[in-house]
């Protein structure tokens, strides 16, 4: 089962569990997993069918271009970060 991790700014929602074991593909299913678990954190980590605007996702430690798509496997660790700009 893939272990998400809960970004601190949104365990008040979550009633501070700060991981959660999920048994799903991708990182969306893992959203939707969450909205199931825990009503109204999938409006703060998407817009849509996309992360929200300045969070990028980390698969593995690795962040990953495609977002909601990105595949998981049963060990996977996934972080939600703020994305950081450059210059």
């Amino acid at each position: 089962m893939a272990t998400i991790f809960i970004p601190p700014s949104l365990q008040p929602l979550t009633d501070g569990v700060e991981k959660v074991e999920l048994d799903v593909a991708r990182v969306g299913d893992a959203v939707h997993s969450l909205e199931q678990q825990f009503p109204g954190i999938a409006n703060r980590l998407c817009d849509g069918d996309q992360l929200a605007a300045g969070l990028q996702v980390s698969v593995d430690g690795s962040v990953r271009s495609m977002g909601l798509l990105s595949p998981l496997g049963t060990d996977s660790e996934v972080h939600f970060l703020p994305a950081i700009g450059g210059g």
